[in-house]
């Protein structure tokens, strides 16, 4: 542990773990989140990647995900496919995703074999070598994915529905990328992107289970201590994105759709205001997160004008977003998107009552509870909030949830969900 900074400890709120969670910055810049769970036999590496869609040029949209493909190629050290099999043998678990302020590579597996798998993970994640061939061949995998995801309605709507909202900034792009775009992409151009980003001060290791903090950071220090001499992607500036003062429509029609779709978005607080981020979670919960919320019982329940509605709230690192979507018959499209404007006007006004705010209140809190239950879960939740910006996040959550009053509540309506300034998309067939 020699050289380790141990930046704070926090205990959880739960007697879940015996162990608090521990948040470490060794001498290199790399973070380490750790927790020993000494009644599970397993060991969860959660690498964390400050290198999501964020992070792209415009020019190279969609190669952050792409890259996360061919992390599993190999290094000079281990052929392509040969992590997999080190995994598969050891009964362990690999996965891996991409998003916009993020990408993460997940490792589970007994803690007697994480000194054998983990030195594997570690060099593909440092030294990926990005193989022509294989970029040639897994460039059509990605294809794929994109033509698949040009089938998929609900897809469709959602990056309509990104793109009216995020005019400047890289949140209105597609995670998958453009597929002319992607053709033309070279090997070096991704190996200049992976030199840039996956760099020890990107990265932050999530480590919880049955390993104590010496060996984890001993571990961690052996295999993330050397790191390829960075490189520069081309230069480029992330705009903030200017509150929406109007709505913006966009209106699609796709063949062999029977069921219309309609979304609403919002634009909320990023990750610096959580307590305001919290706060849109309840709100998401009232408007439409169970079977006894507002539009849920009016539009579907009720009148009967939706097959399902359902409103959520994506927490992101600079603009997160709010969404409202409904499936309907096309008929129901303009009697709906009245109502839920007529709704949103009245929660300005109009108190929620007790009832519902501990109704919300006590299924975030049970959810929050649920998703401490396993060492996977736990890596990822911590992984999740150090990336974003603050690990505390993890502790402070249900305490947050708790104190949110009606008053505090209609604040938030007032300030982020307009009736008047939205972005909507409707779907239809053709």
């Amino acid at each position: 542990m020699m050289g380790v900074s141990l930046a704070s400890v926090i205990p959880l709120p739960y007697s879940l773990q015996p162990d608090p969670v521990q948040l470490f910055t060794l001498p290199n810049g790399l973070q380490v989140v750790h927790q020993y769970l000494p009644g599970t036999p397993v060991v969860v590496t959660d690498v964390w990647v400050k290198a999501g869609a964020i992070a792209e040029p415009t020019e190279w949209e969609g190669m952050a995900h792409f890259l996360e493909h061919m992390i599993f190629k190999g290094s000079h050290q281990v052929c392509p496919g040969e992590f997999d099999q080190i995994v598969e043998t050891c009964g362990g678990l690999s996965n891996a995703a991409t998003s916009y302020d993020y990408a993460h590579f997940y490792l589970s597996t007994t803690g007697d074999r994480l000194p054998e798998t983990l030195p594997y993970l570690s060099d593909i994640l440092r030294n990926a070598t990005i193989p022509d061939a294989e970029f040639i061949r897994e460039r059509q995998v990605v294809l794929e994915e994109i033509s698949i995801s040009q089938d998929d309605p609900d897809w469709l709507a959602f990056q309509a529905l990104s793109r009216l909202l995020y005019e400047n900034h890289p949140y209105g792009r597609s995670i998958l990328g453009n597929a002319e775009q992607l053709c033309g992409y070279t090997p070096n151009q991704m190996r200049c992107f992976h030199r840039t980003h996956y760099q020890p001060q990107n990265l932050i290791i999530s480590m919880v289970g049955n390993i104590q903090v010496a060996q984890a950071l001993d571990l961690i220090q052996s295999n993330f201590s050397d790191f390829q001499v960075p490189s520069e992607c081309p230069p480029f500036e992330v705009e903030a994105e200017p509150p929406l003062i109007e709505i913006r429509r966009n209106e699609i029609q796709v063949p062999n759709v029977e069921m219309a779709r309609l979304i609403f978005g919002w634009l909320g607080t990023g990750v610096e205001q959580f307590n305001d981020a919290v706060g849109l979670d309840l709100l998401s919960v009232i408007l439409a997160g169970t079977t006894s919320a507002w539009l849920v019982q009016e539009l579907r329940e009720k009148r009967q004008w939706v097959l399902d509605i359902n409103s959520g709230f994506s927490l992101q690192r600079d603009s997160s977003l709010f969404t409202i979507q409904a499936w309907l018959d096309p008929e129901y499209l303009d009697d709906v998107e009245q109502v839920i404007g007529d709704r949103l006007a009245d929660l300005q006004t109009q108190c929620v009552t007790e009832a519902e705010l501990r109704r919300a209140k006590r299924m975030l809190c049970n959810e929050h509870i649920f998703s401490t239950e396993s060492a996977s879960q736990l890596a990822g939740l911590y992984g999740y909030y150090q990336t974003l910006g603050n690990l505390d996040y993890a502790h402070h959550y249900p305490q947050m949830v708790e104190a949110f009053t009606i008053e505090s509540l209609q604040r938030l309506v007032r300030q982020y969900l307009s009736p008047e300034h939205y972005g909507i998309v409707t779907l239809t067939g053709t």
